[in-house]
C-alpha cells in the first residue's frame, strides 16, 4: 500500500474513534446525572484503576501499555469534567474542517 491508502484508513479510523468518543461522553453525561441524582462522587479512583486495568489487558500493541493509559487518562479527565458540566455548557465547534486552537477557535 502507498502513503495515500494508509492516511486514507486513518481518515476512517478517525471518524470511528471520533463517534466512539463521542458516544462514551454520552455515557459518562448519564453517569454524572445519575451521580447528582443520588450524590455519588465524580471521581471515582477505584473506577479509573478498573478502567486503566481493562485498557492494559485489551491492549494488542504495538502502543506500550503507558503510552495507551496516557492516552485514556486524557479521556477520563475529560470524561469527569463533562461529568462535573464543566464543559456542557460550551457549544461544539463547526465541523468546517478548519483546524482548531486549544481554546476552540480557527487557526
Amino acid at each position: 500500500m502507498d502513503i495515500k491508502t494508509f492516511r486514507r484508513e486513518i481518515d476512517e479510523l478517525d471518524r470511528q474513534i471520533v463517534a466512539l468518543i463521542s458516544r462514551r461522553a454520552a455515557a459518562a453525561q448519564e453517569i454524572g446525572r445519575l451521580k447528582r441524582e443520588t450524590d455519588l462522587p465524580v471521581y471515582e479512583p477505584d473506577r479509573e484503576r478498573v478502567i486503566f486495568e481493562n485498557v492494559r489487558t485489551h491492549n494488542p500493541g504495538p502502543l506500550p501499555d503507558i503510552e495507551l493509559v496516557h492516552i485514556y487518562e486524557r479521556i477520563v479527565d475529560v470524561m469527569r469534567a463533562l461529568q462535573r458540566n464543566e464543559l456542557a455548557s460550551r457549544p461544539n465547534p463547526p465541523a468546517s474542517g478548519a483546524p482548531q486552537s486549544p481554546t476552540g477557535k480557527s487557526k
